[in-house]
């Protein structure tokens, strides 16, 4: 029987558990952090400073535990054009996790207020695709503090299938190295501790993945990108944006999108206001970053460049306009330092990888948005679980 080990616990890592696990392959989840509480999963938010903060969480489901729900289509035509055709995967996904805009009982009055303003000035908002199920969802606002409700898609869904199945899970155990011999993949190891397998997939985010991946002499951990945002917002007494699903529509302009978005560092921001948490609302301004950033073994490196600084200018410019034209106080308009929840790029296709997601390592493949060949300046997490399907196909069909 085939043995396959696998790193991470994502959304990456859980597809891929699932899909061999069914084809009977004998699979080993190895997870970094811990088996958490969607509760507390807020514990384990890890940030790394430079120009721009780079956001991830470190735990069983890894970011799948603290994403917004949100599920678009992203970097499908680059992908193509290098040999990847994911159009049958994400058909089968958008029909297995339900993806749908969720119906107008849980569109709030901010979210209208916005699309409704947005609509005056000239621009086409239309409600964000997700895969939150309505008839769980109860609107809290707190989607990225762990859904308390199990209403959107996380991978711990996959995750549980494939225990079902038969997958083992190792919790708290960072993988330090792979195993190699002639050219081939033989396992990975945690210190002191040895895995033996036939293939690994590395599917541990694109600031851990190309770290573990130079420990193995490949030359990973370049073109970081991060879908850089600010958030900028106002004070809009009572407006109880706070408790409304966030990011429930979406503004697309030329490489950068607006989604309706709280952000707890505003309100510090107007403190000198006494505004409440009810009284913020404000439009996450997201850019398709250039991937300049660069990951080593100590540190991540991630600035904004011209280019960048221009796309979050006009973006921000957009976000005064509708938001003040939806009833937020002009004088009262702030923003958040820049920062980055969406880090990949780091062991790209067509560098690091092959079409097939495989490095020089037989056997040894990556399966996270490190291998995005460039920033999709949207949340990537469908993309990553049909790449990660498309995997497990190829896995189960040539080995």
């Amino acid at each position: 029987m085939l043995n396959a080990i696998i790193v991470g616990s994502g959304a990456g890592g859980g597809t891929l558990a699932r899909e061999l696990a069914r084809a009977s392959i004998d699979v080993t989840i190895i997870e970094k952090g811990p088996v958490i509480s969607p509760k507390k999963v807020s514990e384990c938010y890890q940030t790394y400073l430079s120009d721009v903060e780079v956001m991830e969480t470190t735990c069983f489901g890894g970011t799948t535990m603290v994403t917004l729900g949100n599920a678009v289509r992203t970097c499908q035509a680059t992908l193509k054009k290098m040999g990847v055709d994911l159009e049958e995967e994400f058909r089968e996904l958008e029909r297995d996790l339900n993806v749908d805009t969720l119906p107008d009982s849980h569109l709030g009055n901010a979210t209208k207020k916005l699309m409704d303003s947005a609509r005056s000035l000239g621009f086409e908002p239309q409600k964000m695709p997700k895969f939150i199920d309505p008839q769980q969802c109860k609107p809290c606002g707190e989607c990225a503090l762990g859904c308390k409700r199990n209403a959107k898609w996380t991978s711990r869904i996959y995750l549980e299938e494939a225990i079902k199945s038969g997958a083992r899970l190792i919790e708290e155990t960072p993988v330090t190295e792979i195993s190699t011999h002639n050219g081939q993949v033989t396992g990975v190891k945690s210190y002191d501790k040895e895995f033996k397998s036939d293939i690994v997939i590395l599917s541990a985010g694109a600031i851990s993945t190309p770290r573990i991946l130079k420990r193995t002499g490949i030359n990973a951990g370049d073109n970081l990108f991060v879908d850089t945002f600010v958030t900028v917002g106002g004070i809009c007494k009572g407006i109880n944006y706070n408790q409304e699903v966030p990011m429930n529509a979406l503004i697309k302009q030329d490489n950068i999108i607006l989604a309706p978005h709280y952000s707890g560092l505003l309100l510090d921001k107007l403190e000198k206001f006494k505004a409440t948490k009810k009284d913020i609302m404000g439009l996450m301004v997201k850019i398709k970053d250039d991937n300049t950033g660069k990951v080593t073994g100590n540190s991540v490196i991630k600035y904004n460049t011209l280019n960048d600084v221009e796309l979050l200018s006009k973006g921000s410019a957009i976000a005064g306009s509708i938001l003040t034209r939806a009833g937020v106080d002009a004088h009262t308009l702030v923003s958040t330092p820049p920062r980055g929840a969406h880090p990949g790029g780091t062991a790209a296709l067509g560098d690091v990888v092959d079409k097939n997601l495989e490095t020089d390592i037989a056997g040894l493949f990556v399966a996270d948005a490190s291998v995005f060949p460039e920033s999709p300046g949207a949340p990537p997490v469908l993309t990553i679980i049909a790449l990660a399907k498309r995997l497990a196909k190829h896995i189960i069909q040539f080995y």
